[in-house]
């Protein structure tokens, strides 16, 4: 399978897991929908993981290579800290009834300031980490290429607050749901478009 074809796929997997959570987050403001959240990011992390990877193979500058390999490093991190979070919501968590409130507080991404809530926002940390890593390594010459190039570095400010607001009591579990649901749609509307964008780069230098 050519490199631009798992980007391609990777792409996909990533937009339509980010848009799945991003529905599933407005709807869980009615109703608990942590499940179908926890299912759809771990997709997320597969697709990343793919398109990230596919990315860095299209890099041809041996000068930024190092870069692009730290990326990729950064990457694995992620979605293994992802898979560990989000794979114990959905079963351990979710199908073990005996858990009480003290254990769920430090094992249930659904209980915010917990153990595992914190390993999420550390994960996101990596992954953007990855993103600007990787993207700085980017071959670009139209200025659409630029321009998503230019997100993914810029998604790399993420890192600050999803590694430091866990070591302050920003996140509590009185943190209103809004609030937090307001955060994650504003990241979803902000990724979306660069998996959009990343398919069509694959799609040019598949052609």
């Amino acid at each position: 399978m050519k490199n631009t074809t798992i980007g391609k796929i990777g792409s996909a997997i990533t937009g339509l897991a980010v848009l799945s959570f991003a529905i599933s987050m407005l709807i869980g403001l009615f109703t608990d929908t942590i499940f179908v959240s926890c299912f759809s990011s771990m997709f997320i992390a597969i697709g990343f993981l793919l398109f990230m990877i596919a990315l860095y193979s299209l890099n041809e500058d041996k000068d930024k290579k190092a870069s692009g390999m730290a990326g990729i490093a950064f990457a694995i991190i992620y979605a293994v800290l992802i898979f560990i979070v989000y794979y114990a919501e959905c079963t351990t968590v979710r199908l073990n009834t005996k858990l009480n409130e003290e254990i769920l507080s430090i094992i249930s991404f659904g209980h915010t300031g917990s153990l595992f809530f914190n390993y999420d926002l550390l994960g996101y940390a990596f992954m953007s980490l990855a993103t600007f890593l990787i993207a700085s390594g980017m071959n670009t010459d139209k200025k659409e290429d630029k321009f998503l190039k230019a997100l993914l570095m810029i998604h790399g400010v993420f890192f600050f607050s999803c590694f430091f607001i866990p070591m302050f009591p920003l996140f509590t579990v009185e943190t209103s749901n809004v609030a937090g649901t307001v955060v994650l749609e504003i990241w979803c509307a902000y990724f979306l478009p660069i998996c959009v964008l990343e398919y069509r780069y694959f799609n040019k230098h598949d052609k």
